[in-house]
């Protein structure tokens, strides 16, 4: 552990080795610090058990935490007004999109994709990018939206999740695809 913890409000800590992930809320509460989010992109460095442990911690010394599997999953809630502040302030967290169509004759396709949150490793921005002039049906949609997000450095394993039966990276792709659904539900038409 650093010997002196600057002073901030929030500690993001990712990479961290186990023990010292354990040790760190204490830490965190002797400096000042008043809410810790633990991504969780791997569950070989942050397994349930740990998490459980970190999370006591936590609510034993009165911080706010969180502990989103994938980091893009995060989301501001009524509960957590410091966590809200970072996803709100910064625009990360679970991402959020406005799209414009336009018909090209018989087809719908995006004209345009902008980037209201983005995911923390930012992904949004390169799937955003890579789904102008796609077809809005959903196979094409869909196949489009999957391989953006396999060709992006996504920071979330491939291995499978023991409690989702899922890699985290799939995860990850499932929340990208359900965000660009819901803003294409509430499209903007070029006309």
């Amino acid at each position: 552990m650093p010997k002196t913890i600057p002073k901030v409000d929030l500690c993001v800590a990712s990479g961290l080795h186990k023990d010292l992930l354990l040790e760190l809320p204490a830490h965190l509460e002797k400096a000042g610090v008043k809410g810790l989010i633990v991504p969780i992109e791997d569950f070989n460095e942050v397994p349930s058990g740990l998490k459980k442990q970190v999370e006591e911690h936590c609510v034993k010394l009165g911080l706010e935490h969180a502990f989103p599997k994938p980091f893009c999953s995060l989301e501001p809630s009524k509960d957590k007004p410091l966590i809200s502040r970072f996803v709100l302030g910064l625009g990360v967290g679970r991402p959020k999109l406005d799209v414009f169509t336009a018909k090209r004759g018989s087809r719908e396709v995006i004209e345009a994709a902008f980037v209201r949150r983005s995911a923390p490793c930012g992904s949004t921005w390169y799937v955003a990018r890579k789904l102008i002039g796609v077809e809005t049906r959903r196979e094409i949609l869909y196949d489009a939206i999957a391989k953006a997000h396999h060709s992006y450095p996504c920071t979330a394993t491939m291995n499978v999740d023991p409690e989702t039966k899922e890699p985290v990276l799939h995860i990850a792709g499932y929340i990208i695809r359900d965000e660009v659904e819901k803003a294409l539900k509430e499209k903007w038409e070029i006309i």
